[in-house]
C-alpha cells in the first residue's frame, strides 16, 4: 500500500502503491501515508510518488458508499475519514522537510488536494488535475482548502464549480505545479537531491519559518521572519556558509 525508499543522498521516496484502486485514499492508505511521513521526518527531503495510472483519484468512493449501510447512514465514518484526511494534509504542509509531489497520471479531488498540499510538484506533460466533486453532487470542500492556497482564487473557484480537467502546462501556469517533465519522478528526485545537498538545519528552519509567516499580517510576518533570520544566523552552518562564500571555497555542512 505504501513503500519507502531511503536514498544515499538523504532523499526519502514515499510511493503510494494501490494502483488497482487508482491510489484512492482509503482510511487504510491515509493511515499508512501518515505513518510513512512520520518515519521520514529525519530525511533531508521527501518525494511523494505513486504507482499505476493515477497519482490519486481522491477518496475511496466505494468505501464511503459501503458506510451508508451503518445505523447512522455513514455519518460517523464520513466524519472520521474527512478528519483523518485533513490531518494528513496538514502533516504534509507542516512536515519538517520539503515534500515534493511527483505526479504521473491524474490527480483528482483529494488527490489534487494532496498535490496542492506539497511544497513543490513536478508533473508529466500528460498529467491532469481536477476537483470534480460537483459532478457527483459532492462539492470538493476540503480539497478547496489546499487548492485555494496554491493557486489564484478565481482559478480555484472555476475548478471547483465546473470540475473540469486542468492539463499540466495550465497547472504550471497557475502555480499548482512547479515543473513539467517527461520523467516526473526522476525530475522530482533530482530537485530533491539539490535541496538535500543544502544545510539540513537551514532548510528545516526555512520551511518552518515560511509556513509560520505566510498566515500572518504583514508587520507580524516580518517580525516572525526576522526572528527566524536571527536564529539562522546563529547556526554553525550559516557561519560556515558565509565564511565559505567570502573565502571562495566549498562549504562543509555540519547540519547544526
Amino acid at each position: 500500500m505504501i513503500t519507502i525508499e531511503r536514498r544515499n543522498d538523504g532523499v526519502a521516496l514515499i510511493t503510494l502503491d494501490r494502483p488497482a484502486a487508482r491510489n484512492a485514499l482509503s482510511l487504510a492508505l491515509l493511515e499508512a501515508l501518515s505513518e510513512a511521513l512520520r518515519e521520514c521526518e529525519e530525511a533531508r527531503c521527501v518525494v511523494l510518488a505513486a504507482n499505476g495510472p493515477a497519482f490519486s483519484a481522491g477518496h475511496d468512493l466505494r468505501e464511503l458508499t459501503a458506510a451508508r449501510g451503518e445505523a447512522d447512514g455513514g455519518r460517523a465514518f464520513f466524519a472520521r475519514t474527512m478528519a483523518l484526511c485533513s490531518r494528513v494534509m496538514q502533516q504534509v504542509v507542516n512536515h519538517p522537510v520539503p515534500v515534493i509531489a511527483a505526479v504521473e497520471g491524474i490527480a483528482t479531488a483529494a488527490g489534487c488536494q494532496l498535490v496542492a498540499s506539497c511544497d513543490l510538484a513536478v508533473a508529466t506533460p500528460a498529467s491532469k488535475f481536477c476537483t470534480p466533486g460537483v459532478d457527483i453532487a459532492l462539492f470538493c470542500s476540503t480539497p478547496a482548502v489546499a487548492v485555494a492556497r496554491a493557486i489564484p482564487r478565481k482559478a480555484a473557484m472555476e475548478m471547483l464549480l465546473t470540475g473540469r480537467m486542468v492539463g499540466a502546462e495550465e497547472a504550471r501556469s497557475l502555480g499548482l505545479v512547479n515543473r513539467v517533465a517527461e520523467d516526473a519522478r526522476g525530475a522530482a528526485l533530482e530537485l530533491a537531491a539539490q535541496i538535500a545537498a543544502r544545510s539540513a538545519v537551514t532548510i528545516r528552519m526555512g520551511k518552518r519559518g515560511f509556513i509560520e509567516q505566510s498566515g500572518l499580517p504583514l508587520a507580524e510576518a516580518y517580525d516572525a521572519a526576522s526572528a527566524v533570520m536571527v536564529d539562522n544566523m546563529m547556526a554553525a552552518d550559516a557561519e560556515e556558509g558565509i565564511g565559505a562564500f567570502l573565502g571562495k571555497r566549498a562549504p562543509h555542512w555540519q547540519d547544526r
